[in-house]
């Protein structure tokens, strides 16, 4: 009897519980997979392997720029070029036929189309999604069409890529709110079809799709049968997400054992319905792209293709995105123009060039003579790759704001303002009794992520109001302390501050 319930209900059923016997026994199965060969085996099992039609195998060690030198110095298309000499390109499936079918596509005026997802585990994408965002721009910049993906399906298993532990299980209201608030984002970057229009659209106009429109239409023991039998363990088992998880303590549930085919998945019915030939992205994604292309080949004999880009981390190591007060939003209402126009400004001198290149659309000619900038003078190029990446996502118009407040707050200049830095608002009413702790108006501020923070700020005599030290961990903000003014400054280090205004 044909199954009625849907893949992702039946896995995420609270009435489902497999995750520490299915991980145990994968732990137990995997050296014996290994020892006997099978480790290498094929991730799809339904026919004889066609060496003529392989994709690369799964987790490669080194870089396109090392072993395919040769081929890319050849490559014609506007974007593979653009992705190349930017120091987008990590991995590619099959790179001399993308680039011919890139050509193609641009000669005959149409456009290829690329996808790339992202699950709505937040409701703001940070920093680290930026480098993905721009390789979709780049894309509909060279020709091409761009496809957003939302993970409202997905997101529903999470991707456990990368994670020592299950993701927080998200319900259908928090998953859509956190839809909303990725989605408005993409505009600023892409121009999307407009669907009002009585015009006919262009072929580069990008469209935003949710996986949850087929994933949650599903029946499982039919998609259990069309597609499942596509997959084979031994294969999963080798992929490098799975084999940390499983070296790992924490346990791995049957649930996220199943992301990697719903990915699959993806790809395959984006080509059905969208023509979808290209999924990009992080190098991270790269065994669950593969097997994306192969299942289309496998099972609609079409050819697709995958191209990832490197996971971007600092130049002393650190990842991408994230700094001592958490990760570095894109929406403005969880990180200010002025703190991301900062994040940019700080950047290790080491960084610049390479972040230049990946994060704004300054011309290399450009971005190589600020790279010959020396000593001090490399603080010019910084502000240039601050005042590049900030126009790109808030626009330029706020960039005469957070000059003003640079001007003001660090070379005491006079006439600088604050309006480009993060407030927030209280009445005369919240100073009844002892007054407002600074503790919590630094971390309301966010300028401190916990209260605990906020007092070893000021006990290391990082804190102050305008121009004077706290010192005292439990100390209050007075109505005084305005001294007939609508508004004080909190600072926090030299280059982090907020405004407290009285409404």
């Amino acid at each position: 009897m044909a199954a009625s319930i849907t893949l992702v209900a039946s896995l995420s059923s609270s009435t489902f519980k497999p995750s520490s016997a299915f991980s145990t026994i994968l732990k137990r199965a995997t050296p014996a997979l290994i020892s006997r060969g099978y480790i290498q085996s094929r991730l799809f099992s339904t026919t004889e392997s066609d060496p003529a039609t392989d994709e690369p195998s799964v987790d490669p060690s080194t870089s396109i720029y090392d072993v395919q030198a040769e081929a890319l110095s050849k490559v014609q298309s506007p974007f593979i070029k653009t992705m190349r000499d930017r120091g987008f390109l990590h991995q590619c499936t099959n790179l001399e036929m993308l680039d011919k079918s890139m050509m193609e596509a641009n000669e005959e005026g149409g456009a290829l189309s690329a996808y790339l997802g992202f699950d709505a585990t937040a409701d703001s994408l940070h920093v680290g999604s930026l480098l993905q965002i721009m390789i979709l721009r780049h894309l509909q910049q060279s020709g091409h069409k761009p496809i957003v993906l939302i993970g409202g399906g997905t997101s529903k298993v999470g991707d456990p890529t990368g994670k020592d532990a299950s993701r927080q299980m998200l319900d259908d209201a928090a998953i859509q709110k956190n839809m909303d608030g990725i989605s408005s984002v993409f505009e600023k970057f892409l121009t999307f079809e407009d669907p009002q229009s009585s015009t006919p659209t262009p072929p580069t106009d990008a469209i935003m799709v949710n996986n949850n429109d087929w994933l949650s239409a599903i029946k499982y023991l039919d998609f259990l049968r069309d597609y499942g039998s596509q997959f084979t363990v031994n294969r999963m088992l080798s992929f490098e997400s799975v084999k940390q998880r499983l070296a790992r303590e924490s346990p791995f549930s049957f649930l996220e054992f199943n992301y990697m085919i719903l990915q699959a998945y993806d790809f395959l019915e984006l080509n059905r319905r969208y023509g979808a030939k290209l999924q990009l992205g992080g190098s991270d994604q790269w065994g669950n792209i593969v097997a994306g292309t192969e299942l289309g080949r496998r099972c609609d004999s079409v050819q697709l293709f995958g191209l990832t880009a490197p996971l971007i981390a600092t130049s002393d190591g650190k990842k991408m995105g994230k700094t001592a007060n958490g990760a570095v939003w894109l929406n403005a209402d969880k990180c200010s123009e002025y703190d991301y126009w900062q994040f940019w400004r700080n950047t290790s001198d080491a960084d610049v060039v390479r972040f230049m290149k990946l994060f704004t659309e300054l011309s290399l000619e450009k971005v190589d003579e600020m790279g010959k900038l020396e000593g001090s003078e490399i603080n010019k190029a910084k502000i240039v790759l601050a005042d590049e990446a900030t126009a790109m996502l808030h626009g330029r118009d706020c960039l005469e704001n957070i000059h003003n407040t640079v001007e003001s707050m660090f070379k005491k200049s006079k006439g600088g303002g604050t309006e480009s830095l993060p407030r927030i608002f209280v009445s005369s009413g919240d100073f009844d009794g002892d007054g407002i702790k600074f503790a919590d108006l630094f971390l309301d501020l966010k300028l401190a992520s916990s209260k605990k923070e906020a007092r070893r700020l000021i006990k290391g005599g990082g804190a102050k109001l305008g121009d004077e030290k706290i010192t005292d961990e439990q100390g209050t903000l007075a109505l005084d302390d305005f001294g007939g003014a609508n508004e004080v400054t909190l600072r926090a280090g030299k280059k982090r501050a907020g405004v407290i205004e009285l409404k």
